[in-house]
């Protein structure tokens, strides 16, 4: 086995046990330190309720390792790598999948192709809405990954839109299938969203997958919920299912008010001579100003 690498935002080993993370190397290759495996993931299932969120900003992820979240994910853009790259580097002991575009797979091929680039950003699963053999391909591949099943935003059309889904037998079937054809295909866990929550609970008994719920009641294996609706970063109308432990929305709109008194302040300075005063100038020596006066107008 190779050395241990360093500055890769992972902590020595014999810390790392004490802490209780777990020496890893990703698909990708790289060397680093986790709070879970897939296989501690999966263990857990049963036993205990995990707490999921979705970041979206170094800050957000780096807060979210502090606090203690499981497992956080994290949108993956091919065109825009740094982003997540910035987002592992935040949060290095948190297990994280990269949510990868549904549009940027149109084969098998591609799936995997895009599995292995978010895994060598050091993702250690992805989360997708691809189809169970889009899913098989990358499992097959070596790569975690975390299915979408229930209400599935981008495919919502063959549904009947942004609303419930599960709450007629023969949606509710529908839904089980879909699970286990994730399961069929490989996948270690599914996102489960806006179904009823006892049908989640159910469906959660008669599958080995890891159902992270969202917006599907207590259910599931794992709660998860947005950042941005944990912190309320943005002004209601909030999700029927999510809750606002912050308003960081008002903090913002505060901080706005306050850039602009900030910059009117400024104008009224200029405008009405303030500004610059004597602290903000430089003074020119002693008679320097007459003799650059004088040296000026003589070559003049």
């Amino acid at each position: 086995m190779a050395s241990h690498a360093t500055g890769d935002g992972s902590i020595p080993p014999r810390d790392a046990a004490k802490r209780g993370l777990k020496r890893i190397m990703t698909v990708g290759g790289a060397y680093g330190t986790r709070n879970y495996t897939v296989k501690d993931l999966r263990d857990q299932k049963g036993k205990k309720v995990l707490v999921e969120t979705a970041t979206f900003s170094p800050e957000e992820a780096a807060a979210a390792e502090q606090a203690g979240i499981d497992t956080i994910k994290v949108r993956f853009d091919p065109a825009h790598p740094e982003l997540v790259a910035a987002m592992r580097k935040a949060a290095p002991n948190t297990f994280m999948a990269f949510s990868v575009p549904l549009v940027a797979a149109a084969s098998e091929v591609e799936a995997v192709r895009l599995g292995y680039d978010a895994m060598a950003l050091g993702a250690d699963a992805i989360m997708c809405q691809w189809s169970p053999r889009f899913v098989s391909a990358a499992t097959e591949g070596g790569i975690p990954v975390q299915g979408h099943a229930g209400l599935v935003p981008r495919r919502s059309t063959w549904t009947g839109g942004l609303k419930a889904v599960g709450k007629t037998l023969e949606e509710a079937m529908w839904v089980y299938r879909e699970i286990k054809a994730l399961e069929d295909a490989g996948a270690y866990a599914v996102e489960v969203e806006v179904i009823p929550e006892k049908l989640l609970a159910e469906i959660s008994r008669r599958t080995s997958l890891l159902t992270s719920s969202i917006g599907a009641g207590g259910g599931g294996d794992i709660q998860f919920v947005f950042a941005a609706d944990i912190l309320g970063n943005d002004p209601p109308p909030y999700p029927r299912h999510s809750k606002q432990y912050r308003q960081l929305f008002k903090m913002k709109e505060k901080m706005q008010a306050e850039r602009v008194a900030g910059f009117q302040e400024f104008i009224d300075d200029v405008q009405q001579g303030r500004f610059p005063g004597p602290a903000h100038v430089i003074d020119a020596p002693d008679d320097l100003i007459n003799t650059f006066i004088n040296t000026v107008d003589r070559e003049n």
